[in-house]
């Protein structure tokens, strides 16, 4: 997959990650849940550590806004972005629903009802902000400290 498209998009480099933090409004139809992986992708990079999880859980949480909000069908959403050296926080706000996003443990035939208990299982914290007309919904990944970047010492090689 060629992420260069959404290197200029963030305003980065292309192909090797642009951490800082992003807020894009997006259209709250099916393809978008593609495209916002697409963009935690190319926001981290392939190699971070952090990648795969990361890229899944967004996919949740985008599906989440699109399928049980008012988000979906001629509706949008706001997908933020933050990654520092020390780990990466995604959110998903919502046009609201009438009723709040709950963790239901989905049977083994269910097609669907997993992706808030993925988020318990993979997140180091998430939680769920509920205003008149919207639901935000984050989470945020930290880098083990084996992952987390070694400063330089000056002199040293």
């Amino acid at each position: 997959m060629d992420l260069s498209e959404y290197d200029e998009e963030l305003g980065g480099e292309p192909g090797g990650g642009i951490c800082g933090e992003w807020v894009l409004r997006l259209a709250g139809s099916p393809e978008q849940v593609m495209r916002a992986r697409r963009l935690v992708s190319a926001t981290l990079g392939r190699g971070h550590p952090l990648h795969d999880d990361c890229v899944l859980l967004t996919s949740e949480i985008v599906t989440n806004a699109v399928v049980h909000s008012r988000s979906g069908r001629g509706g949008a959403f706001v997908l933020g972005i933050s990654c520092s050296a020390r780990g990466v926080r995604v959110s998903v706000q919502d046009e609201g629903s009438s009723s709040a996003p709950c963790v239901c443990h989905a049977s083994a035939e269910a097609t669907g009802g997993r992706g808030l208990p993925l988020l318990e299982a993979l997140a180091h914290r998430w939680g769920l902000v509920r205003r008149a007309g919207s639901n935000k919904v984050w989470f945020e990944l930290e880098l083990e400290p084996a992952e987390l970047p070694r400063p330089r010492l000056a002199g040293v090689r």
